[in-house]
């Protein structure tokens, strides 16, 4: 189970790092996406941050379990509000992805807890 989760995490956090990446880049694509959401421009550090700072808990709970529990429980409420803006915003080709990625923070969980 631990294998699992290494792997996991490790895929987990190149999506989140990549993500965060265009965040704090904020390609036009990106910038118009938020604004159909109805989020502010304001607001794309602080989400990338938290990308990163979840890619690193995911990272750092190989060694420390707990840590990485909790980084897997704060991404699941991340990615759980992101499919709720989609949803929200009516953007019905947004969610999807979202929902995997909730998914599999959920699995992160699972499989953390399985090791300790």
């Amino acid at each position: 189970m631990f294998i699992a989760y290494a792997i996991v995490a490790a895929f987990m956090s190149v999506v989140l790092l990549a993500s965060a990446g265009a965040k704090f880049t904020r390609p036009r694509r990106l910038v118009d996406q938020m604004a159909t959401l109805g989020l502010p421009y304001r607001v794309l550090p602080f989400l990338g941050a938290a990308q990163v700072a979840g890619a690193g808990g995911l990272i750092i709970g190989l060694w420390r379990g707990p840590l990485g529990i909790a980084a897997a429980v704060g991404l699941t409420l991340y990615f759980i509000g992101a499919v709720a803006a989609h949803l929200r915003a009516g953007d019905y080709k947004g969610a999807p992805p979202a929902a995997v990625l909730t998914l599999v923070a959920v699995v992160l969980i699972a499989l953390r807890a399985a090791t300790l």
